[in-house]
């Protein structure tokens, strides 16, 4: 029967029976109501070894790799849907607002709903909770709609001079003991999270002094007689010590560098030099990272003063840069720089010594506050619905014996923290700088701070040698399809080789460019400008080397190619294990390579995230929001949008996530006609809410034979008097566009930490005056696994892989889709065994042990 018949067949069936609209009861392991499959806990199964030269090229680390079961039991189950029932749950924004904290409030109240729990919200921050009244309100499922995708805080935030006396504090207590609520989520800055510290600390004196007033009673005092509190830290800034990323970081970085492409077709018109001033009054991650992701010439930032000479050392790095053919020079300031005497360096202080030294027209840009504004990215609308929901289950775990504790994000693993802990060695970094101990404020700050700061002295500051006598030849190629960042990571492994003092090559158009002889050598300039680019400079295509390895041979030897970086996505993993193979016929193919994934995709085997997925999804986002705009207008209209994938489901359940989609439907988890007709059921009674309209997405390989098309049909045939259907398939242009300032950050570390695994691995692998290196560990994929960076032999991947779907055989993110599905209000089992547990800061001093 061909496909098109058995569509008009089997939808004819469906629509003839009604009945099909409740799902029996499954058993464990099969798909749920929602086509999911729900995780238990992880077991040790393996270990991997990792050496990361950029923290420690001397010290070797462990990480267990995890296995997961996808059974539950139902006493789990009902203990999930009961946990908040009889509790009550306070959220306020307070401090400084930060695109994503909708996300989290968002996650907060539809979370604790459907725990059971009742959900308040407290408008205007800590003020709300002083004053009382209408400022807290009780949420319901549908007051949170249509907040995802807004900027700011939608509850408002204020700074409250009343919540700093003890007075105010009181009448904050009253309010709550009123209302029943005993938890509370405060979302933001350490400023913030410490007075709720200091509110939970007093609670029991504060209703003593109620009850002596006979403002409350007895049992009141009693129902209320501990407070829970969870912080979530909620700052562009990325101040907060403990946490890799906070919400809002990460969109306040999409708004710097939308300003610094634009800023930089400007300033290559007229040669000119551009001073940009971003915020970091005491905290200088905007700052650095921006000047990674758009390879500025120099970043000042309050943790690392520069030297006394840097006024000389600046000069001269901007004439060297104007020598090499630049037309440009882009320096990037933190409005708390300071140099190493602790005086100000301003944006004007550098832009007068520019043009009185070097005569170079120069001027100054202050961002300002349009770094809170705008529409949060994926990655703060991911991160805040995660924590939102992890917050959720630490309150209504909680008991009097519980510290407060502060939900972090550590690697892609959300993590619990004790909240005081985090706040001391917060203040513990400004306390640093204050004494001028710039190294130890800079260890505080944690490992991924320092990795940033190493990877940008390399390329801003070192210079590559002039002789290149006893050098290593290595070469760089994009294989497989285009992905937004693979010119990041070719400019940062090209130059990082270069200051290493070796010969870099690169190969045009792939595996059939080296096969073809079309490589050439990569100077400082060859590169340069490359880092904001979308797609693939290089050329890149999806030809495998096996059919040509005696051509790969022999230009190996004629070019004298020593080791070779594979940057890629499936293509250049399998690529990979194609060269070891052919290790056995072509001694020439005895070379080190290592693969850094890039794809949109996200389908590498051994790595949490590739390159370029983050753009993918930014874009995703970006259309399906124009999308619900347009359904909210029309009302009763639901839109089911095709994603880019192949067999991999994560784009579709990640841009389901950050857009607040009704289903997802993806490969590694089968549906059934039933799963598709409840999806229809659910849109059905949503339209008789407030909330009418529906998002549905799509992964493109999801099933052979309920297609796009076929779905778009059932959902207007079955909707037919209640909602209109509209599909999108958003094709190519998933693959298009600038990257994100995460993948512009992620492929420059990437690629130099490539480059000097390669380095090592080439003078190990020196015998005899050749390069030899036929061992397992010679050839690697180099990804994020849970918390760090490792370097994983491709053969011992090769059991982790779905080759026939060219998808990992476990993947960290369907995990994540029991909250998709909860956020969009299906009753679902959630397994609340798989939660983060809390952990201690690790707190790393001059001189000192990590504890």
């Amino acid at each position: 029967m061909r496909k098109d018949e058995f569509h008009l067949k089997f939808f004819m069936c469906v629509i003839q029976s009604r009945q099909l609209v409740r799902t029996p009861q499954r058993t464990a392991g099969e798909a749920s109501t929602s086509g999911m499959l729900i995780p238990k806990p992880p077991t040790k199964t393996d270990t991997l070894k990792s050496l990361d030269t950029l923290d420690d090229p001397d010290t070797v680390r462990s990480i267990p790799v995890f296995k997961t079961e996808w059974i539950m039991t139902h006493e789990e189950h009902h203990a999930a849907k009961t946990l908040g029932i009889g509790k009550a749950i306070a959220v306020l924004t307070s401090g400084g607002d930060a695109q994503g904290m909708n996300a989290a409030v968002r996650a907060v109240v539809r979370v604790g709903i459907f725990t059971g729990a009742r959900v308040f919200f407290v408008h205007e921050g800590y003020q709300g909770l002083v004053d009382g009244g209408d400022n807290i309100k009780e949420a319901t499922w549908e007051s949170v709609s249509m907040m995802l995708q807004l900027g700011g805080t939608v509850i408002g935030s204020a700074r409250c001079k009343d919540f700093r006396e003890r007075e105010g504090r009181l009448r904050a207590a009253y309010n709550l003991v009123k209302r029943g609520i005993t938890n509370l989520c405060v979302i933001g800055g350490d400023g913030s999270l410490t007075g709720a510290d200091t509110f939970r600390s007093e609670w029991s004196d504060l209703l003593g002094d109620l009850q002596k007033a006979g403002k409350i009673t007895d049992e009141e005092a009693t129902k209320s007689s501990y407070l829970n509190i969870v912080g979530l830290v909620g700052s562009i800034d990325n101040d907060f010590c403990g946490t890799d990323m906070t919400i809002g970081t990460d969109s306040a970085l999409h708004r710097i560098m939308e300003i610094v492409d634009a800023i930089t077709t400007t300033a290559q018109s007229h040669q000119r030099t551009f001073v940009l001033e971003v915020m970091g009054r005491h905290c200088g991650y905007l700052a650095l990272v921006t000047s990674l992701s758009c390879g500025a010439d120099w970043v000042f930032i309050p943790e690392c003063p520069p030297d006394d000479d840097w006024e000389e050392h600046l000069c001269r790095r901007l004439s060297e840069t104007r020598t090499r053919g630049s037309r440009l020079n882009i320096i990037i300031v933190a409005e708390g720089a300071i140099d190493k005497n602790g005086k100000p360096i301003t944006s004007e202080d550098i832009k007068n010594l520019v043009v009185k030294r070097l005569g170079y027209d120069t001027r100054v840009t202050v961002l300002g506050h349009v770094q809170r504004g705008g529409t949060p990215s994926a990655f703060d609308r991911i991160l805040g619905s995660r924590m939102g929901v992890e917050a959720v289950m630490a309150l209504l775990e909680g008991t009097p014996d519980t510290p407060a504790c502060v939900v972090s994000l550590s690697g892609n693993q959300a993590v619990r923290l004790p909240l005081m802990e985090c706040v001391q060695v917060t203040k513990d970094v400004t306390k640093a700088m204050g004494e001028k101990k710039f190294d130890e404020a800079l260890k505080l700050r944690g490992r991924s701070f320092m990795n940033n700061w190493e990877v940008y002295k390399l390329l801003a500051h070192v210079r590559p040698p002039v002789s290149k006598s006893g050098s290593h030849t290595v070469a760089v190629m994009n294989v497989g399809a285009p992905a937004a960042g693979m010119n990041a990571a070719v400019r940062s492994t090209v130059r990082i080789g270069l200051i290493q003092g070796n010969r870099v090559l690169v190969v045009h158009d792939g595996f059939e460019g080296l096969a073809k002889g079309q490589i050439e050598e990569a100077g400082w300039s060859y590169v340069g400008g490359w880092t904001g680019q979308g797609g693939s400079k290089l050329g890149t295509k999806r030809t495998l080397p096996k059919k040509s390895f005696e051509q790969i041979s022999a230009n190996i030897t004629k070019f004298n190619i020593q080791g070779l970086v594979i940057i890629g996505g499936f293509e250049a993993y399998t690529g990979g294990l194609e060269l070891m193979e052919g290790r056995k016929q072509f001694d020439e193919l005895c070379i080190p390579f290592v693969v850094i994934p890039a794809t949109v995709s996200n389908n590498v085997p051994g790595s949490d995230f590739s390159v370029g997925a983050d753009t993918a999804l930014n874009t995703i986002c970006t259309t399906c929001d124009r999308i619900k705009q347009s359904a909210a207008g029309t009302k009763r209209r639901v839109f089911i949008i095709e994603t880019m994938g192949g067999y991999c489901g994560y784009l579709a359940t990640m841009a389901g996530l950050a857009a607040g989609a009704d289903a997802a439907y993806i490969f590694e988890e089968p549906f059934t006609i039933r799963d598709l007709q409840a999806n229809v059921e659910h849109l059905v009674q949503k339209m008789k809410t407030t909330v009418k309209r529906g998002l549905v997405l799509r992964n493109e390989k999801c099933n052979e034979n309920y297609t796009t098309d076929f779905i778009f049909n059932l959902y207007s045939e079955e909707g037919k008097g209640i909602f209109d259907s509209r599909k999108n398939v958003l094709g190519h242009m998933q693959q298009g566009g600038s990257p994100t300032p995460f993948d512009r950050n992620f492929a420059t570390k990437m690629g130099a930490k490539a480059m000097n695994w390669m380095s090592g691995k080439i003078k190990e692998s020196y015998r005899n005056g050749r390069i030899f290196a036929n061992t397992p560990d010679s050839g690697c994929v180099l990804g994020m696994r849970k918390r760090a960076l490792l370097f994983q032999p491709v053969t011992e991947l090769q059991d982790q892989t779905d080759f026939e779907h060219r998808i990992p055989k476990e993947q960290w993110w369907l995990k994540l889709r029991p909250i998709l599905k909860i956020l969009a209000k299906y009753e679902i089992d959630l397994d609340t065994s798989d939660h983060a547990h809390l952990e201690h800061i690790t707190r790393k001093r001059s001189g000192e042990a990590a504890v």
